[in-house]
């Protein structure tokens, strides 16, 4: 629980919201608030279009609600904070439900003296919650407050429920059945009704294929209990994806996003190749794991326990390939690819466990002295490549200095230490300890980010250093009109310098007018600059390509006494 929380809360305090899609989902949290957006159809300033997830947005601007006390960028990170604690833990009871399985027992000894079967469930259900903390691509994403932290939330709460449901009678069954409504609807209300109406027909085929097995399930390691009968579970799947698929509809949650076009640019070396960078990195060290599952149980690929997560993780990797958001798509398929990876750790040869230990150890201690010595040279100017480096690349920054952040990541880099020495030592019985390290390295660097590097990624990557500029040169008592503003450059204003917007057109009715750079082309076209002079320009410092140009609404002209009638 400890190294759960060392992992969840770096990311989720102390920070504000970034670019691009954390900014832009806080402001539509005001919005609905504020009641400018409907809580149907949620928009950002009236002038962006609307978006398809809604109960993210609830959850955020609920929480902003009830907790006034907070600041609100703060209180909207706490329901997605949970929605991580979700996965989590579902992630856990799912691998532990799908190890109860018996095709997934190991064999027994002639004479005995093997792990019982709960015990073993529990190290395996250890194993998968280690490799999905392990994977790259959860770090980042999983702590922002964006659409695809809920629907990784409500997969690995229908992972668990759809692992567990069939195996149980009574009140475990129907906690299950709740689990699988509760993960479909929320799934669909957070964007991706399509994702869930796959896993439920997919379900749906496994338990039928599986159904011949059902009886001795229970009775086989739980002599107590009987395995609940298939035909209520099926009719509940079906009737809960046909309700799901009916409430995306009426809702108009269900737009065909899927770009057909997209498997043609794939198609080219360029697009390929990112596909394939983005696969390997993304999901390591959990995806070579899972394919050595594939292999080592390829005559029981119908089985539960590689049937189930196999086929989340391929509608998941289906999806990354066929729509525009490749990595928040692919997110959707770590739970499952970290259930297949546990799986392979009994099988796994000592050999191919040392190299794993050996490539962790190097990698993450290099990242974490790599860390280490840039927050040095932040400090101190020694030494000065770094200092030089990050002076060029974030030009204004000012350092600071955190007694409370130097502690903790003092604390997580001698826990590093001592893990390694635990790891390298004698009593390395667990069936985990091939993924400790990774799990660790990856919480480890995390951790240091969001506590050493803190300062530097918020100047880095938010837009307060560009909203406080902009708000040295209006008054922020007067109204300001924009013109190809992003969402996110308008929700950061409005946050950041408290700004009151409005979309500029041939009239007048501000002092101020922003307009991004790029839109210059349109300017013309809906603003009469000749009721406008130029100001300035401000540039995010961290990027070259972000400009803002600030113009003041001119003086009308004053009349000549001879034109006066």
């Amino acid at each position: 629980l400890l190294f759960c929380a060392a992992y969840v809360l770096p990311g989720f305090v102390g920070r504000g919201p970034w670019k691009s899609a954390d900014i832009t989902t806080f402001g539509v949290m005001q919005d609905l608030l504020a009641g400018t957006a409907g809580w149907l159809q949620p928009q950002l300033a009236s002038q962006h279009g609307g978006y398809d997830s809604l109960l993210p947005f609830w959850l955020g601007a609920l929480s902003i609600k009830l907790l006034p006390v907070l600041d609100p960028a703060l209180a909207a990170r706490l329901p997605f904070m949970l929605l991580l604690v979700l996965t989590l833990a579902a992630t856990w009871y799912a691998v532990y439900h799908l190890a109860r399985s018996p095709q997934a027992q190991p064999v027994a000894f002639a004479f005995g003296g093997e792990a019982s079967p709960a015990d073993y469930a529990r190290a395996i259900a250890d194993a998968g919650l280690l490799a999905l903390m392990a994977c790259l691509g959860l770090a980042q994403l999983s702590h922002e407050t964006t659409p695809a932290l809920a629907q990784l939330g409500f997969t690995s709460l229908l992972l668990y429920s759809l692992a567990a449901g069939p195996y149980r009678q009574g009140l475990s069954t129907g906690v299950a059945a709740l689990g699988v409504v509760a993960g479909m609807v929320g799934l669909a209300l957070s964007g991706a009704p399509t994702v869930a109406a796959l896993f439920g027909l997919g379900a749906m085929v496994l338990e039928w294929l599986n159904s011949r097995h059902r009886r001795s399930v229970a009775s086989a390691f739980e002599p107590e209990h009987e395995a609940s009968p298939i035909k209520p579970w099926l009719l509940m799947l079906l009737l809960t994806t046909l309700g799901v698929a009916w409430l995306s509809y009426a809702l108009h949650l269900w737009h065909w996003r899927i770009d057909l076009s997209g498997l043609s640019r794939t198609a080219s070396q360029k697009e390929s190749a990112g596909m394939v960078r983005l696969l390997l990195w993304f999901a390591w060290p959990a995806w070579p794991l899972a394919l050595w599952t594939l292999w080592r149980w390829r005559r029981q690929l119908s089985s539960r326990h590689v049937a189930l997560p196999l086929w989340f993780a391929a509608v998941a990797v289906g999806s990354t390939l066929v729509t525009s958001a490749s990595d928040r798509a692919l997110l959707l398929a770590l739970p499952a690819l970290a259930a297949l990876a546990a799986f392979a750790l009994p099988t796994l040869q000592r050999s191919v466990a040392s190299l794993i230990d050996w490539f962790t150890l190097l990698f993450f201690t290099t990242c974490g002295l790599i860390i280490w010595v840039v927050w040095l040279a932040m400090q101190t100017g020694i030494p000065r490549q770094p200092a030089a480096n990050v002076a060029r690349l974030a030009p204004g920054f000012e350092p600071s200095f955190s007694m409370i952040a130097f502690s903790a990541a003092l604390l997580a880099t001698l826990a590093w230490a001592w893990l390694v020495k635990w790891r390298t030592g004698k009593h390395r019985s667990a069936i985990w300890k091939s993924l400790v390290l990774p799990a660790a390295g990856t919480t480890l660097c995390w951790l240091l980010l969001m506590t050493l590097w803190l300062p530097l990624l918020d100047y880095a990557r938010s837009y307060a250093p560009l909203s406080r500029q902009v708000a040295r040169l209006v008054d922020p008592q007067a109204c300001v009109e924009t013109h190809g503003l992003s969402a996110a450059q308008a929700s950061a204003l409005r946050y950041h310098s408290k700004l009151r917007l409005r979309e500029a057109n041939q009239t007048a009715s501000c002092p101020y007018l922003v307009v991004d750079t790029d839109a210059q082309a349109s300017l013309r076209q809906q603003v009469d600059m000749k009721n406008w002079r130029y100001l300035s320009t401000v540039r995010r410092p961290t990027d070259k390509n972000e400009d803002l140009l600030i113009f003041q609404r001119a003086a009308p002209q004053a009349q000549s006494p001879a034109a006066a009638p």
